[in-house]
């Protein structure tokens, strides 16, 4: 699989997968649509819950994870984030995101990528990063979270990780009141979370994008 690196509208690098003809981030803005997906639209929903537990669905680049790191110091916040990617990117494609800030962000995200899979690390005293090299059907676990970023690939590409059965999984494993948030905004994807449990709601999208969906696990 040759992945390549594209420069997108916010200055921000993605990667594309030609393979399946798609992009791991808005080409209108890598950055700029984690930041409104995942940390707008989801963290920031806890901003006054002093610890939050985070699963992600498709670890990636490593973005979204950098960004709840970021917002975990800016907030003095304790988070705690599992992560889980059947297709870790190689060394030298990672190593050309350049997502960072300054020399401490990029040591971070560097010790993300680097880091040693299927088992906790705590990056520093509020962030603790677990890596499973694994499939989510494959996932298993008897925690609980209290957000959900869902950042598989489209649902014209992966149809089968968008499916009821995915969704009775992710509500499963939310705690009550927990929430999951996607850049997705397809009806089909809104009827399965609802079949699934969920409360879900449109809200508006990042650039480039009119909606996007977050969905509640009310009991």
């Amino acid at each position: 699989m040759e992945l390549k690196l594209i420069e997108t509208g916010d200055q921000s690098k993605t990667l594309y997968h030609p393979e399946l003809n798609e992009h791991y981030h808005s080409t209108h803005g890598a950055y700029q649509e984690s930041v409104h997906v995942y940390i707008k639209s989801g963290l920031d929903q806890f901003v006054d819950k002093p610890k939050v537990s985070v699963f992600e669905m498709g670890f990636g680049t490593g973005l979204n994870v950098l960004l709840s790191w970021m917002f975990s110091k800016e907030h003095n916040k304790t988070i705690d984030l599992t992560t889980i990617e059947l297709y870790p990117l190689r060394n030298e494609i990672w190593t050309q995101l350049d997502y960072y800030k300054n020399s401490v962000q990029k040591n971070v995200f560097e010790k993300f990528h680097q880091c040693d899979w299927e088992q906790p690390i705590a990056i520093d005293e509020n962030f603790t990063f677990t890596k499973h090299n694994v499939s989510l059907k494959e996932f298993s676990t008897p925690n609980k979270y209290d957000l959900i970023f869902f950042d598989a690939f489209g649902p014209d590409k992966q149809p089968e990780l968008w499916e009821i059965p995915v969704f009775e999984k992710l509500y499963s494993i939310l705690n009550i009141g927990g929430i999951l948030v996607t850049y997705s905004a397809k009806g089909q994807v809104r009827r399965n979370m609802q079949q699934a449990g969920f409360t879900v709601e449109r809200i508006p999208g990042p650039p480039g994008k009119r909606e996007m969906l977050r969905a509640k696990r009310e009991k």
